[in-house]
């Protein structure tokens, strides 16, 4: 795939609920800084906001996002809301809420059951919205996650929300999550580095529900981003497509079921349409394989 023929469509697409998305997505939270929405150096705002138009012309429909992404001067819902507004009926924006941070950024307990309406209203002041396309309910480390995803329901029925999710889930909170309302996606950590996923992956097929991965690219990196030395094994497979690592571990993820959704975030322009491009990149089985165990494998002659 040229530079020039780059789009999302390339990446299939999947139902979150009754919403149509391309497989690969784009994830905000990058846009508030260099690290993260921990300190760092301030994104450029100009830049940020030309990501976001930019990923849009390339097909990108599914953005995911949070009102707890920001840094010192910058919020990546603001930037949505600048750079997309009024949206596209075809753009999906998914957010999440749990998590707490107060006006310094320091992080504080994470909200009860009854603080969650706040947190989805706060999405939707900031966002510019009516209403919100996806809520993912992030768990912070509680058995029982019912009461929080049932407030969240009530929410969904009371108009203010379309779909719910969840992620940083075990099997037991999708089990409890799905007695109480549908559930559309999950969102947990995997990828080459992270392959502890695998049991969510599987039951997230079976139970037709998307798997969302974060840190696909990161990998042991994590908030930090890709940091860490690469593993041999993708340097090899990225030399052989003439590709970028980058792209070699999204297709990778991409290819680990269709109900998969790769949420990529950066804040380069050049990045961006290397990790759109991911989606129209097909991988070989021997190259899946070797990937799936790097550090252990070697390419066959």
């Amino acid at each position: 795939m040229t530079l020039g023929t780059v789009s999302a469509a390339a990446s299939g697409t999947w139902l979150l609920g009754d919403l149509t998305v391309n497989r690969i997505g784009f994830g905000a939270m990058r846009l508030t800084g260099s690290a993260a929405f921990h300190e760092g150096t301030p994104s450029d705002r100009g830049q940020a906001l030309a990501v976001l138009r930019r990923a849009v012309e390339l097909g990108v429909n599914h953005i995911d996002t949070a009102a707890f992404y920001f840094s010192r001067l910058r919020s990546a819902n603001e930037l949505i809301n600048s750079a997309l507004a009024p949206y596209s009926d075809d753009l999906v924006i998914a957010t999440k809420v749990g998590p707490a941070r107060d006006a310094s950024g320091r992080w504080a307990d994470s909200a009860r059951p009854d603080q969650l309406r706040g947190q989805v209203e706060e999405n939707l002041r900031q966002l510019g919205r009516d209403h919100l396309d996806v809520v993912n309910l992030r768990i912070m480390g509680q058995e029982s996650i019912s009461e929080h995803f049932g407030a969240l329901a009530e929410l969904r029925d009371a108009g203010l929300v379309r779909h719910l999710g969840i992620s940083n889930a075990r099997l037991e909170h999708l089990d409890q999550a799905q007695a109480i309302a549908p559930v559309v996606c999950v969102q947990n950590r995997y990828g080459i580095d992270a392959p502890n996923g695998e049991a969510m992956l599987r039951t997230c097929a079976a139970r037709g529900i998307a798997f969302v991965p974060f840190f696909a690219i990161a990998g042991e990196g994590r908030e930090a981003g890709a940091v860490r030395a690469e593993h041999d094994e993708v340097c090899a497979v990225a030399r052989a497509h003439g590709v970028s690592p980058a792209q070699v571990r999204l297709a990778w993820t991409l290819q680990q079921g269709i109900h998969v959704l790769a949420i990529p975030g950066t804040g380069n322009p050049d990045h961006l349409v290397d990790n759109v491009a991911a989606g129209g990149l097909r991988l070989t089985e021997e190259e899946l394989e070797l990937l799936s165990s790097p550090g252990h494998a070697t390419l066959g002659p």
